[in-house]
């Protein structure tokens, strides 16, 4: 919230001005800064990124059917993109979507992601909308402890099922992960267990991943 700006008299022989009054100084340029509202900045720029799900049912390179959507560095742009675009219950099956930090791409080749893992959470079709912007706030908001070992977020929509998961640096620094997993389903009032898997293991194939942190 910006701060009360209180106004008074620009010198004593000014005539004083009821409170809450801006002085204009005859151009007009105090009458424009009345109407502009302030941006309220977040500490990590973040991008949207979109997989298409229609590219998968064709024989591409993994990742090439990820692209950005837009970068955003306010509170005001997030507000702005969030509200404009489709929330996952409404995105086609296969279709996933991604808030990542600036400069970091949500692959597992991604040199800041590559030694990371993830933690997941499942729930039913169309239930991850909530899970989804109370992760993003969460994020945006830097409201983990250890939110510089986060990548980013990413929710999947699949035949069955919905999956929110939330990508960090480090696999190998249990402190933080377990933390971050703790964090995350008490923002989320998620009470079933959650696991972390290493993209390493996850690479051979979801299925065959075992968790290698549970919380």
């Amino acid at each position: 919230m910006a701060e009360d700006t209180e106004t008074r008299p620009a010198s004593a022989g000014a005539e004083e001005r009821e409170e809450g009054e801006i002085a204009d100084d005859g151009d007009g340029s105090a009458a424009a800064a009345a109407g502009r509202v302030s941006a309220h900045p977040l500490e990590n720029a973040w991008t949207f990124w979109f997989d298409n799900p229609q590219g998968k049912s064709r024989a591409v390179a993994w990742g090439s059917t990820i692209h950005p959507i837009h970068t955003f560095s306010t509170v005001e742009d997030f507000w702005s993109l969030y509200n404009n675009i489709h929330h996952p219950s409404k995105l086609n099956v296969g279709a996933d979507f991604h808030c990542f930090k600036d400069k970091i791409e949500p692959k597992w080749e991604d040199p800041i992601c590559a030694n990371g893992g993830k933690w997941t959470i499942s729930c039913g079709k169309g239930k991850s909308d909530t899970f989804w912007l109370h992760t993003l706030l969460a994020l945006i908001g830097e409201q983990f402890d250890f939110g510089d070992e986060i990548c980013g977020a990413v929710v999947s929509v699949r035949k069955n099922k919905e999956r929110v998961a939330i990508w960090t640096k480090n696999a190998a620094n249990e402190t933080a992960q377990i933390s971050i997993g703790k964090q995350w389903k008490e923002f989320l009032d998620y009470k079933d267990s959650i696991g972390f898997v290493v993209h390493e293991d996850a690479k051979r194939s979801d299925k065959d991943a075992k968790n290698r942190y549970t919380v």
